[in-house]
């Protein structure tokens, strides 16, 4: 029996889970929920997740939500291509740099995207100045470590690539919109303002199976430009 994932477009914790399926490459089966239609709510999903969230994992009888739980059910049921490393060492720089991003900077990534899609950004301008510093001040850190080495930890891609890289790729589409002005140069063009990054964003890009993975309605909203 195939795994089954359900997830939304551009969800970055889904996005998470569907790249390690194609990093591990993995069979599964995809159910992609409307947002718009509340499909995520549904009584098949919250039957699976009650919280009605994305991503829900599906393997046989057994379920499984929440990203970070996701990748490591996957990566303790097949080993192949590990993505919590090879050894205890690993595993540890692994979850801390993951616990580094989810404490310091995915808040305030959330909050200035959600600032920027939501049309908020003048009513949100001092909260939005203030996630701005702190997280260039991350992307800062992240930008030392990826100077040195060509993956967040180790020398392979690993759970804190998967888990950090949707959330850059969003606020980099974020920084996109004109209604964002002077604070896009802050962080675009990024070859520029993080160089180490847009060379990693091109690693990941040329991952297995990266293109099924990408958000279908960004490329359709590309496809429109």
């Amino acid at each position: 029996m195939a795994i089954e994932i359900y997830w939304g477009s551009g969800s970055p914790y889904s996005w998470r889970v569907l790249l390690a399926l194609e990093y591990k490459r993995l069979a599964y089966d995809s159910h992609l929920l409307q947002f718009s239609k509340q499909e995520h709510k549904s009584p098949q999903l919250l039957r699976m997740n009650p919280r009605g969230r994305v991503p829900v994992l599906k393997d046989g009888d057994y379920v499984v939500f929440e990203s970070l739980a996701c990748l490591l059910y996957l990566d303790r049921k097949y080993p192949d291509y590990p993505l919590f490393g090879t050894s205890a060492e690993e595993a540890g720089t692994i979850m801390r740099v993951i616990c580094e991003y989810q404490a310091y900077a995915e808040h305030f990534v959330t909050q200035i995207v959600s600032a920027v899609f939501l049309d908020q950004l003048d009513q949100q301008a001092e909260e939005v100045t203030k996630a701005m510093h702190i997280v260039g001040g991350e992307a800062r850190t992240i930008e030392g470590r990826l100077s040195k080495s060509d993956w967040l930890v180790g020398e392979q891609p690993s759970a804190a690539d998967l888990t950090v890289f949707p959330g850059i790729m969003l606020l980099r589409r974020a920084m996109e919109k004109r209604e964002t002005g002077d604070l896009r140069s802050r962080f675009l063009p990024m070859e520029l303002t993080y160089p180490a990054i847009a060379r990693w964003i091109e690693r990941v890009e040329h991952l297995p199976g990266y293109d099924r993975s990408y958000p279908p309605h960004w490329r359709d909203t590309l496809h429109r430009s």
